[in-house]
């Protein structure tokens, strides 16, 4: 079977409450692949990516600290199924020069894959069935599945640091990513 790469396009909040939609696309290609994850491994791939230190390891990150502890390398991420809308995902893993394959959620998987930055694949017949190709104006196409955040723009400076804190403090990543992301824009 003819293995395609796959990287993270995007990550936006999905139809229903606490959904989100991870959009990954093929390294090689037009076509994307959208796939329907739960708010808790949405913030854990966003923090990743945001590059935010959350106050206390999130589970991601002990499952990281784990495999290192033990010398275990996740050297990728294979979606390898769809079966009735539901995404089938493999962590590859190698240690002291054995292969070994575990079974996981591709939400988590991914969440370790940006982790472990190791590449993540599927394979033809996936992205035939479930892939799909936006025109050519991708930013019209993906307007109808980004978040649509608040406005941060007239806050103060010292407001955006206390609301930083505070989504922080309750764990809304993605929240306190927007937020960096307008004090950024001010520096």
């Amino acid at each position: 079977m003819n293995r395609i790469r796959l990287n993270i396009f995007g990550l936006s909040s999905g139809q229903s409450n606490g959904s989100y939609t991870l959009i990954l696309s093929e390294e090689k290609g037009k076509r994307k692949l959208p796939i329907i994850i739960g708010s808790f491994e949405a913030q854990a791939i966003a923090i990743e990516i945001e590059k935010i230190v959350p106050f206390r390891p999130m589970t991601h990150d002990l499952f990281v600290s784990f495999c290192k502890t033990f010398n275990i390398h996740v050297s990728e991420i294979e979606i390898y199924n769809l079966v009735e809308g539901v995404f089938h995902a493999k962590l590859i893993c190698e240690r002291d020069g054995e292969t070994c394959e575990i079974d996981a959620r591709t939400s988590d998987s991914i969440a370790l894959a940006v982790r472990f930055k190791c590449p993540i694949y599927t394979f033809e017949d996936i992205m035939e069935s479930a892939g799909v190709v936006f025109n050519d104006d991708v930013e019209e196409e993906l307007e109808q599945v980004k978040p649509k955040g608040l406005d941060y723009s007239a806050q103060t400076m010292d407001k955006l640091n206390e609301m930083l804190e505070d989504a922080i403090r309750n764990e809304d990543y993605i929240k306190a990513a927007q937020i960096r992301d307008e004090i950024k824009k001010r520096k």
